[in-house]
């Protein structure tokens, strides 16, 4: 396996080519990717297109390469290059690694539809790694953009160059005051990177930490192997037995074996090879951590044995005596078909941190974590500044400090600004400035909308009720598992190469919108829950739609039931913990108040069929399930001297099935029910096509008075909505009154 993070670098050599100047351009250049010197092969294979400009093998190469080496913008540009001359006929990868280089440069947008484009590509072979991954990514990239504008008060800065160098350093862990980490460096290098000592191996280093500096790193000296490379070491819970990787460098190929030493009169010696209880067969073992772990010291550790879901995944193994390992567990929750490395337990907090390509991340590799309680929880991602859209780390902390390990913006180079890691350290800031209140709103107000999906006539079908005993995540649970049956559905009759467009356009949407809507809720939960706590007060506007299989009337009554399972959702998270901020009972004075905007299907696609009988257009299709939702739109302070004072029965009239041109005539009649004098502003009519007229514009408290409202339909064809505005002297908010009506 190809360790992450290193770059191996050669004097540079001089060849006299002879005529075939191009084949030995490739000869070489394929030569030093083999061995893992991407800077080399780039070069060469960059003079090789200088005399073939045109060749898809080259280019893709090139690309291939540029990637290895972790110059992340110019893969990028060459592998659109590859794609746009072959279409993915002959390097199927390049549309997906087109992706994967956007995504690592930040360019959500456009890695978003690359995967979207690369998933449609792939749907043939769906259990093979190109699909399940390009599908992986989409869901991650919708993740990374609506995580994006997350902030954090950390103070982030990169370790001195006391321990950081222009080569490749990564971290492990803080031990009696010294920072013990790993390093891929010369004795003796250039400015331009001409390594001058034939052996240019990874070892172990330690820094002294003194009055908040880093003092110069020590190689350690106890634990060199001639001809191979060692790194990340991890002490005993004594402090008396040091594990680390011993790796063996065929062609960058590493293979590992996980060692350890013992502690004897002040130096570091006895250095064994674990058994193959932990180092099984020919398998890759690494990357050892050790921890207190069910009252238990124990080691955590990544392998490709066997047993793993792909690539490199996280196991562990009780150890007793000190020597005797017990049975080797895989943590299947976390592990994927791709890598999950560097894995760090947190004792104290009972949470595992490790990284992984898989989850919903920034870049390449990401740092999550996963709380233990009996079982591993869902692996959430560490967030801002922890990761980034390059590739993070062995995650560590000590007191206060954590650290990581990145190849971000930032870091030591010399040619390539992403090439080589350094290791990063992130504390809480030395003064704390708390946000404003208008900050705080705007963080909310970033998390929106927060849009929810439903199945048709969900929930509870054929039902008037306004209200539901059901939880958001229960018919949200429901929907997902009919999934197939919506591809099925929305397949029949199409032939076979329809019919699979319409499939994985129907998934996308469900990955896209249904899925994304419960991970923004959850986002916007939690920042809701913090202000609440704070003694905020709050009010949240959510808009209902539906698709227009049914009447309007029973579509506002549906959007309200929908809208209800809302309000549940909040009501069971976290055993009730939002009970008293729903019903004004919180000792502190905190409120959410839910304001119902139920339009039913006003808004809805006026192509979205409303025929019972096309079941496959008007519940199955994509237009029609877009349409099933409710959104989360705003959120505002609520300050109890200015809560809304307007009421009135109903905000929508609905005049029904008429004929365009007709003349719609209606009355709302609206009180005052705050203990203040009113006084009401003009009434904000937006078209031509309406006309308003209020009785009184000042409204004693409990007084009411009558709005007069007319609707000239004509021009206007299908599902219409009009609405007027009635402002309040002294109030942001205006009530909103609606005619809908479905023309002929």
């Amino acid at each position: 396996m190809s360790r992450l993070y290193l770059i191996l670098l050669f004097s540079p050599i001089s060849f006299c080519f002879g005529q075939d100047l191009l084949g030995k351009y490739l000869k070489f250049a394929d030569e030093q990717y083999q061995k893992g010197d991407f800077y080399y092969a780039q070069e060469y294979y960059q003079k090789a297109m200088e005399l073939d400009s045109n060749s898809i093998d080259i280019l893709w190469k090139y690309a291939e390469t540029l990637r290895s080496y972790k110059d992340y913008r110019k893969a990028e540009f060459y592998y659109q290059k590859v794609y746009d001359k072959e279409m993915g006929a002959f390097y199927p990868a390049s549309l997906l690694n087109l992706g994967l280089m956007q995504k690592h440069n930040g360019n959500y947008d456009e890695a978003l539809e690359t995967f979207k484009k690369a998933k449609k590509k792939y749907y043939k072979e769906k259990t093979s790694y190109l699909y399940l991954k390009s599908k992986r990514e989409i869901e991650s990239c919708l993740w990374a953009k609506s995580a994006l504008d997350e902030e954090s008060n950390l103070e982030f800065r990169r370790l001195p160059e006391t321990v950081n160098t222009k080569n490749s350093e990564f971290g492990h862990s803080i031990h009696n005051q010294q920072l013990i980490f790993s390093s891929l460096r010369a004795d003796s290098i250039s400015e331009n990177e001409e390594v001058y000592e034939k052996n240019y191996t990874t070892q172990i280093y330690s820094s002294q930490l003194g009055n908040g500096n880093y003092n110069q790193s020590e190689k350690s000296k106890d634990l060199l192997i001639p001809d191979f490379s060692v790194g990340n070491g991890t002490f005993s819970l004594d402090g008396m037995r040091f594990y680390f990787s011993k790796c063996s460098d065929d062609g960058y190929n590493y293979q590992c074996k996980i060692m350890v030493s013992s502690f004897n009169n002040g130096k570091w010696s006895a250095i064994d090879e674990l058994g193959e209880i932990i180092n099984a067969g020919n398998g890759n073992t690494t990357m050892p951590h050790i921890a207190e772990f069910e009252g238990k010291e124990t080691l955590f550790f990544c392998s490709d044995r066997e047993d793993s879901e792909g690539g490199l995944d996280i196991f562990y193994s009780a150890i007793n005596n000190g020597n005797q390992f017990g049975k080797v567990k895989s943590i299947k929750s976390l592990n994927s078909i791709d890598n999950e490395l560097s894995p760090w337990y947190d004792s104290s907090k009972k949470r595992l941190y490790f990284a992984s390509t898989w989850f919903d991340g920034f870049g390449g590799t990401d740092v999550f974590y996963s709380n233990f309680n009996g079982q591993f929880s869902e692996p959430v991602n560490a967030g801002k500044p922890v990761n980034s859209p390059a590739n993070d780390l062995y995650y560590f902390a000590q007191n206060d400090t954590s650290y990581v390990t990145s190849n971000r913006i930032g870091v030591l180079y010399s040619k390539n600004p992403t090439c080589c890691s350094d290791i990063f350290a992130m504390n809480p800031p030395s003064v704390f400035i708390p946000p404003t209140p208008k900050e705080t709103l705007i963080d909310l107000n970033k998390r929106l909308p927060v849009t929810l999906y439903f199945h048709n006539d969900v929930p509870d079908p054929r039902s008037t009720d306004t209200l539901t005993k059901l939880n958001y995540i229960a018919t949200y649970d429901e929907y997902t598992l009919m999934l197939d049956k919506y591809k099925k559905e929305y397949s029949s009759g199409l032939k076979v190469d329809r019919a699979e467009e319409a499939k994985e356009d129907i998934e996308s949407f469900f990955i896209e919108y249904v899925d994304q809507g419960v991970k923004d809720l959850g986002l916007f939960r939690n920042l809701l829950l913090e202000e609440l706590q704070k003694g905020t007060r709050i009010k949240i506007t959510v808009q209902g739609f539906a698709s227009p299989l049914a009447k309007t009337d029973y579509n506002v009554n549906l959007t309200k039931r929908r809208i209800s399972s809302l309000v549940n959702y909040l009501k069971a998270y976290q055993n009730g913990v939002f009970v008293p901020y729903l019903n004004g009972t919180a000792a502190n004075n905190g409120l959410v108040l839910i304001k119902q905007v139920p339009f039913g299907e006003y808004s809805a696609n006026q192509l979205t069929s409303d025929n019972p009988n096309d079941m496959q257009n008007s519940v199955y299709s994509r237009n029609a399930a877009i349409e099933r939702k409710i959104e989360i739109q705003s959120v505002s302070y609520l300050d109890a001297q200015k809560e809304f004072p307007l009421t009135v029965k109903s905000t929508v009239y609905n005049a029904g099935v008429l004929k365009s041109g007709t003349q719609i005539f209606t009355e709302f009649i609206i009180k005052n029910e705050s203990s203040d004098t009113l006084q009401l502003g003009e009434i904000e009519v937006p078209c031509d096509c309406l006309s308003a007229s209020l009785v009184n514009t000042t409204l004693k408290p409990s007084e009411e008075t009558t709005v007069t409202y007319e609707f000239n339909t004509n021009g206007y064809v299908g599902h219409t909505v009009k609405s007027i505005y009635l402002p309040i002297i002294g109030h942001e908010e205006k009530l909103r009154l609606i005619i809908t009506t479905e023309l002929k």
